[in-house]
């Protein structure tokens, strides 16, 4: 299997969730072995998307190089890991991806858009070889070996919409496409209120998350009965972008978030856990599900 980027450069438009300012977007194809590279073109600066320039993880999972972040980039890779897109430049002008609706359907569109290009060289993947886990308290988020790519979450929140939410998630990009990718972000009421005291979630709203007061939600309906669990996945599929590559085996995880993800992988790399492979079409099975 070749490695990948995208036919076509591609743009959109849209708000930032936390400053609600609007801020472009622009998916460039790169060369082979050029990674994913993020851009602030109003800095001109680069950032390379790898665990070691995670900067925070309270809100969003968000990248940064010297006092230049970009945040929320967790919707964008979920989407472009789910093409299997090696190389990629991502150019913003300002220091958040736009949250668009909240799921990652639009960055699955654009991508569709820009059509997929393979290139020469082999596509590099990550193959957990031994079990890695970050535990805090009850929460935890592991990694372990497997001959397929899948995510296995469970959530339980002591809310009456919500509740015990449990999904297991075997991955393809079909199934990313008509499982996961429409899945909104969530937020209770009285955390908006108080995020938006802070000056932040100030491009938040009903068109763009799933808002839950003490009895139920704000919007009118779900798009899956299950779509808070399907949104967690979601989001460990985009931080596991952060591995630099597809990895082979099961996540599986409870009630954790992007600071439990992140953490888990930089334990991987420090334990050395994975080895990097390659594999030709004829060996490698998997490779229909990135069709």
């Amino acid at each position: 299997m070749k490695q990948r980027t995208i036919k076509k450069a591609v743009e959109a438009v849209g708000i930032g969730l936390h400053k609600g300012v609007p801020v472009k977007l622009r998916l460039e194809p790169l060369g082979e072995n050029s990674g994913i590279i993020f851009y602030r073109s109003d800095k001109g600066v680069s950032i390379e998307l790898k665990p070691q320039n995670v900067v925070d993880t309270k809100m969003a999972t968000v990248i940064g190089k010297n006092d230049v972040v970009i945040s929320t980039i967790e919707h964008l890779m979920s989407a472009v890991y789910s093409f299997g897109v090696d190389n990629l430049r991502i150019v913003l002008d300002n220091d958040e991806v736009p949250i668009m609706d909240g799921s990652a359907i639009s960055f699955v569109m654009l991508l569709q858009e820009a059509g997929i290009k393979e290139l020469e060289a082999p596509k590099k993947f990550i193959r957990i070889t031994k079990e890695v886990e970050i535990k805090e308290g009850e929460k935890f988020a592991r990694l372990k070996p497997d001959e397929k790519i899948s995510f296995d979450f469970e959530i339980n929140f002591s809310h009456p919409v919500i509740g015990k939410e449990k999904r297991e998630f075997v991955f393809s990009t079909r199934n990313y496409i008509e499982e996961i990718a429409r899945a909104r972000t969530f937020g209770f009421l009285k955390e908006v209120q108080y995020l938006r005291s802070m000056g932040l979630a100030l491009g938040g709203s009903l068109d763009n998350a799933i808002v839950l007061d003490d009895k139920g939600i704000l919007n009118d309906t779900l798009r899956f009965d299950d779509e808070f669990v399907r949104h967690k996945i979601l989001d460990a599929i985009g931080d596991m972008s952060l591995l630099g590559g597809n990895f082979i085996g099961r996540y599986e995880a409870f009630a954790s978030g992007h600071h439990l993800n992140h953490l888990l992988t930089i334990k991987l790399f420090e334990q050395k856990a994975y080895e990097t492979v390659t594999f030709s079409k004829e060996e490698f099975s998997l490779v229909k599900a990135f069709g």
